[in-house]
């Protein structure tokens, strides 16, 4: 009995090891201010679903948005990095996996303003809202749509 969970567990452990690193997170930095708990609340999401998360805390997060090339029209409460792309505002970890691995020819994705019923804005109602692409010459479309539920 004993070889045999023995043999057993030598063949799982390749594969074990394989899933954990494909499984890693990967890295995003966010920028956000110390005060905003949404902000707090959309990183712990982040963190649950496997990102590897850097949080960058600042003053005012008006120079992320420009550094990044996200249009002021786009605005929220914090800019996150990841791989190249800016992520704007309360954007679903489903949005930034989905283009990540579509790798559109864009700066990113931004959900404007700070809508109730986004990702880190939960409780009470749920308002509409829109994910947006936006490209480096400040147009943007829509990328997902959420309705009101």
């Amino acid at each position: 009995m004993k070889r045999t969970s023995f043999l057993k567990a030598m063949l799982v452990m390749p594969a074990a090891f394989a899933l954990r690193m494909s499984a890693a997170g990967t890295p995003i930095t966010v920028y956000k201010t110390s005060t905003c708990g949404c902000c707090g609340n959309w990183v712990a999401q982040l963190k649950t679903s496997g990102f590897d998360v850097n949080v960058v805390e600042v003053e005012d997060t008006t120079a992320s948005r420009v550094k990044y090339g996200v249009p002021e029209k786009l605005a929220s409460c914090h800019t996150a990095v990841v791989d190249g792309y800016a992520v704007e505002g309360h954007v679903p970890v489903a949005e930034i996996r989905r283009m990540l691995k579509e790798r559109p020819k864009a700066k990113g994705l931004a959900v404007p303003g700070m809508v109730m019923g986004s990702p880190g804005m939960e409780g009470g109602r749920v308002d509409p809202y829109s994910v947006m692409l936006f490209t480096a010459d400040g147009k943007s479309s829509v990328y997902q749509s959420y309705p009101k539920k």
